[in-house]
């Protein structure tokens, strides 16, 4: 994912095939674990197995994932997720707010549900609990700085990005949750 050039879902299309909850958890296993067939996927969330293979094939018409033709054989195939960035539009105006922010909000759920559950049993986790970390901050930008200092953090988060495929040893998923916006003041809009 280095260097890459985000990608900005402007398009409808492609916002309405990523809200759909099943196909979000079959990107975020894929992104998370590596390379799968539909058989797998349909096991691994007691799918139907047609249905999970027509989810696959939305997700990777949208360009989400594609074939792992290294894997794959003959009707065996394997989906990987590929790796870029994905940004949801911005702007009150933009017609695809609605699907844009279903799909924010599904992010969102995910992330808190994965943080509940670390923090519930952290101890289960030994060394990653160790060397996890929750920081709360702030600080005083203008509106150029702000961008900059997303497009800095991506980059930052970018050099570190690793395919499940070729992690190290020992290695395991790590989430990573960035918010970074305007604090609301009292009185602003309510």
């Amino acid at each position: 994912m280095p260097n890459q050039r985000p990608r900005v879902l402007s398009d409808i299309d492609a916002l309405k095939a990523l809200a759909h909850p099943l196909r979000q958890e079959l990107l975020t296993r894929l992104q998370r674990h590596g390379p799968a067939t539909s058989a797998d996927l349909a096991a691994e969330f007691d799918e139907d197995r047609g249905a999970t293979s027509y989810h696959l094939r939305q997700l990777a018409r949208f360009g989400f994932i594609e074939e792992d033709t290294a894997r794959s054989s003959g009707r065996r195939k394997y989906w990987r997720a590929v790796p870029q960035d994905v940004r949801l539009p911005h702007g009150p105006t933009d017609p695809e707010t609605a699907a844009a922010d279903e799909v924010g909000r599904q992010w969102l759920e995910g992330a808190d549900r994965n943080l509940a559950a670390y923090l519930s049993d952290r101890e289960a986790f030994g060394a990653f609990a160790a060397a996890a970390m929750h920081s709360f901050g702030g600080t005083t930008l203008t509106a150029e700085e702000l961008t900059q200092f997303g497009e800095e953090y991506i980059a930052f988060l970018s050099r570190w990005y690793r395919e499940p495929t070729q992690a190290s040893p020992g290695s395991r998923h790590v989430s990573v949750v960035f918010h970074a916006f305007p604090t609301p003041e009292r009185g602003d809009a309510s």
